[in-house]
Order: C-alpha cells, then sequence, then structure tokens
C-alpha cells in the first residue's frame, strides 16, 4: 500500500439501540384505535420501520422495544428482526412508567457500554454515528439530541455551555432563554441506566437529567439543525409522510422511489387523476376520474370515487370517499363511508364504521 493510501476507518466499538414505542397515541385518533402510532403506515410502511432502517445504517444489530399499548402488533409484523438485519427483542411495560422508567424497564436485555435510547415518535435526520461520537469523544454520561426551532415555548428548553455541556432543564416558559429543546433521542451509558429506579414511573427531564447535573456527571448536548419533526399529531403525521416520500426526511425504508407521490402495489389511478404532494396510496387503492389527491396519506383499500378532492389528510384502511366530496386538513378513520359531496375540513376526524350520507357534512353554504 502506498504511504498516502487512506486506511479504513476502524469500526465504531459495539452500541445497542433501545425505542420506545408504548405510547397510546391519543393525540392521534381515530387512526391509532387500530394500531399503535409508531405501526401506522407513513410513506407505505410502518413508521417504525423507518426508524430500524437507520439504527441497521449505524451498524446497531440488537434493538429492543419497550411496549405497551397493543404490544403483540409489533412482534406481529418485525418478528426477531431478521428480515432486517436485526436482532429484536420486546419488553412489555405493564404500566405506564415514564420515558426514564420505560428505560430502565429494559436494562437487563443490554450489553453494550453505550445506548441510543428513541422516541418511537420522532422523525429525524440526525446524523447518528456523529452523535454516537460525540458521546464517546466527550466521555458524557449521557448525550442527548438538541433541535433548534422557531417557537421554543411550546417546549421545555435545554441551555447548554460553550463545550456543549447541559446546564439545565427548564420548563415551559413565555420567555424561554434559549432556542434548544429536547429531541428526544439520547446516548446513555449502560451502567447510567442501571441507576435509575426501578418499578415506578421516572422522567428524564424532571428528575434523571438534573439528578445527574446535581451529582456533576457529564450531560452532553449535540445540537443539531437537520430534519426534525415530532409526528404526534395528524397534521404532523401527514407532514412527516410526506417529506419522507418526497425525500425530505431520510430513510431506506421508503419502498419506492422519492419523488412526487407513492404509489403501492394493486393500486389503481385514473388517468386524469392528480396525485402529488408526497402522497401515499396504499395497496388496493382506486382514485378516480378527475380525483385530487395531494399531501396525504391513504391506507390500504381507500376508494376516492370521480371529482373527490383530498388535501392533507389520512384516510383509513377501507373507507370510500364519495364522488365530489372534499376532505381538506381531515382524518377519516377505518371503513367509514364519506357521501358524496361532503365537505370535512379544519381537523375533523370521522371515527371507524361511521356513514354520512351525501352532503351530509358541509362547511359552504352552497
Amino acid at each position: 500500500m502506498s504511504a498516502d493510501a487512506q486506511t479504513p476507518a476502524e469500526p465504531r466499538p459495539k452500541a445497542e439501540a433501545v425505542v420506545l414505542v408504548g405510547g397510546r397515541g391519543v393525540r392521534l385518533r381515530p387512526l391509532t384505535l387500530s394500531a399503535p402510532k409508531p405501526m401506522l403506515p407513513t410513506a407505505g410502511v410502518p413508521f417504525l420501520a423507518h426508524l430500524l432502517s437507520r439504527i441497521r445504517a449505524l451498524g446497531i444489530e440488537h434493538v429492543v422495544l419497550g411496549t405497551s399499548y397493543k404490544a403483540e402488533v409489533f412482534e406481529e409484523h418485525f418478528g426477531d428482526g431478521s428480515d432486517l438485519g436485526l436482532r429484536i427483542e420486546y419488553v412489555v411495560e405493564s404500566e405506564p412508567l415514564d420515558t426514564a422508567g420505560a428505560i430502565r424497564n429494559v436494562a437487563d436485555r443490554l450489553s453494550a457500554d453505550d445506548v441510543l435510547v428513541f422516541n418511537g415518535d420522532i422523525l429525524s435526520g440526525v446524523d447518528l454515528g456523529e452523535l454516537l461520537d460525540t458521546h464517546r469523544e466527550t466521555s458524557a454520561d449521557v448525550t442527548l439530541h438538541l433541535v433548534k426551532v422557531d417557537d421554543p415555548r411550546r417546549f421545555g428548553c435545554v441551555p447548554t455551555d460553550g463545550d456543549g455541556r447541559v446546564t439545565d432543564f427548564l420548563e415551559k416558559t413565555d420567555d424561554p432563554p434559549v432556542d434548544q429543546i429536547n429531541a428526544g433521542c439520547y446516548v446513555f451509558r449502560r451502567e447510567v441506566i442501571e441507576r435509575i429506579p426501578s418499578g415506578r414511573p421516572v422522567s428524564v427531564e424532571r428528575e434523571t437529567f438534573p439528578g445527574l447535573l446535581a451529582e456533576g456527571a457529564r450531560v452532553q448536548g449535540y445540537i443539531d439543525a437537520s430534519y426534525w419533526l415530532d409526528m404526534g399529531t395528524p397534521a404532523a403525521f401527514v407532514r412527516g409522510s410526506a417529506d419522507l416520500v418526497q425525500g425530505n426526511a431520510p430513510s431506506a425504508a421508503l419502498p419506492g422511489p422519492t419523488g412526487r407521490a407513492l404509489v403501492l402495489g394493486g393500486a389503481t389511478v385514473a388517468d386524469d387523476a392528480v396525485v402529488d404532494g408526497g402522497s401515499t396510496v396504499g395497496a388496493q387503492c382506486e382514485i378516480g376520474s378527475h380525483a385530487q389527491v395531494s399531501g396525504s396519506v391513504l391506507f390500504e383499500g381507500v376508494t376516492v370515487e370521480p371529482g373527490a378532492v383530498v388535501e392533507r389528510s389520512v384516510v383509513g384502511t377501507g373507507a370510500r370517499i364519495g364522488a365530489g366530496a372534499v376532505l381538506r386538513d381531515a382524518v377519516v378513520g377505518d371503513a367509514a363511508l364519506i357521501g358524496a359531496g361532503c365537505e370535512l375540513v379544519d381537523g375533523i376526524r370521522i371515527w371507524p364504521g361511521v356513514e354520512l350520507p351525501p352532503n351530509g357534512v358541509r362547511f359552504s353554504a352552497d
């Protein structure tokens, strides 16, 4: 080898991942009545599949899922993880333990010195390799992914010093001193996890992290300006799915090329229909003549009849949208029937199986 030839980079030491997926997804009802939030179809696959693909790309092979609500759904879909090149274990939380308590609840499944912990409803473009490297280079006890947001008043703030060390954890305030917030992704030294009290609810932000600061532990911030989105509301869910389809958010799990729309197998779209804005059209869907679907998510088996308009909306499995109906910023549950000429706008939610007669709900006078 010549003197100036580059030697391959040393592989990173072993790390493991924990993904917290126990939440009930109340803000996304009625979609989460039938499936946990991380399992909702998002750009063609369960949302969790996008995160698992990024974890695997980092070289991590062992993932522990902390489950609770509809826990069986995760294992039924992902099994032992071998199809993804992973080894997945499942730990069911029998009662709510809050974030730190849920992390402590899986501690007996962990063996690596460093553990990446993810909230299972965050879509992020953070460089996980750099996050892990920062944690190791600073010899941190815990490293937090921090993002800057335009309006930090809706979040707790996390100030850092000139070396990136976290100095405080502040509750929501009308006058936040910094625009940095906790992004829901952490790297823990395993021994720190093992010191979290077990068998009771423990909050990372109210108990674990302030306690570490009080004892002089190194709590490091990794401040990042890449893509970040909390997928907890219908509007955010629709936006995140569209961003994945259009390639604005990274994923190796997208079941097709990025572009204006993702149309899955068995779906039919009329030649004069318009499907764009990063929409996902699920398997076996039917989009009728002159229909418009923009920036929306259609689960499997949805029918959009001729002339209907679906914008920034989510339509559950097997639902039917009648001819000329208009959906803007709406949520329609599984197997619902929206009659011809109905108008559903501004965050309205239709529960599964509900049938609206033609023109039964309208927001305009004509």
